[in-house]
C-alpha cells in the first residue's frame, strides 16, 4: 500500500490540474467556431522569469506598480496558464472594431478583432471556472500575460496574452493583497 501526501505532491498535482483547465479554454465557444487560442501550461520551474520579466518592465517605466505585486504573487504559485489570441478577422462585418468592414480592419493588422478579445475572455473564464472546480485558487491577471507576450512565450504572432496563476495552499496568495497606489 502506498500513501501520498499532498503537501509532498503538490506542484505535479497543480501542473496536472491546469493541463485539465486548459481543455477548458480549449473548448470554450468560440466565434464561428474559428479558434485563433493559443495556450500553455508552465511548471513552477518557469515562474521566475516571467516575473523577472514583469520586475524589469516595471523597472524600467513600462508597467504599473501592480506589476510588481503581481509578480510576487506569481511567485507563490505552482503554474501558470497562459492563454493568448491571434488576431484574425473572421468576416463578419459587424463593425464592433470601429472599422465598418473586415477587410478595412485589416489594413491595421495591430487593431484587435472584438471577437478575438471576446473569445479569449471567454476562454479565460472558462480557465478560471475550471479551477475552482477543481478547488486550485487562481486569478486572471493582465500582468502575467503582458510579460508572456514581451517573452514571446506564446509565439510571435500572438497579439493579446491573459495569465491564470494557480496555486493550491492553505491560504490564496491573489487574496488580501495590498492595494497599488
Amino acid at each position: 500500500m502506498a500513501i501520498y501526501y499532498q503537501n509532498e505532491d503538490v506542484k505535479k498535482t497543480v501542473v496536472e490540474a491546469a493541463r485539465h483547465i486548459a481543455n477548458a479554454a480549449r473548448t470554450a465557444p468560440k466565434a464561428r467556431g474559428m479558434d485563433n487560442l493559443v495556450i500553455a501550461v508552465l511548471d513552477a520551474e518557469e515562474l521566475p522569469a516571467v516575473a523577472q520579466t514583469m520586475m524589469r518592465m516595471h523597472e524600467e517605466g513600462r508597467a504599473a506598480d501592480f506589476f510588481v505585486r503581481d509578480a510576487h504573487n506569481l511567485m507563490a504559485s505552482q503554474a501558470l496558464l497562459l492563454i493568448g489570441t491571434k488576431i484574425k478577422v473572421l468576416g463578419l462585418n459587424c463593425g464592433l472594431c470601429g472599422f465598418e468592414t473586415c477587410d478595412k480592419k485589416s489594413e491595421y493588422p495591430a487593431v484587435p478583432c472584438a471577437y478575438n478579445l471576446h473569445d479569449l475572455g471567454i476562454a479565460m473564464g472558462s480557465a478560471a471556472a475550471r479551477a475552482a472546480d477543481m478547488r486550485l485558487d487562481s486569478r486572471v491577471m493582465y500582468s502575467v500575460g503582458a510579460a508572456a507576450k514581451e517573452m514571446k512565450l506564446l509565439g510571435d504572432d500572438v497579439a493579446v496574452v491573459f495569465g491564470l496563476p494557480l496555486s493550491a495552499g492553505p491560504k490564496s496568495p491573489y487574496f488580501d493583497r495590498k492595494a497599488v497606489k
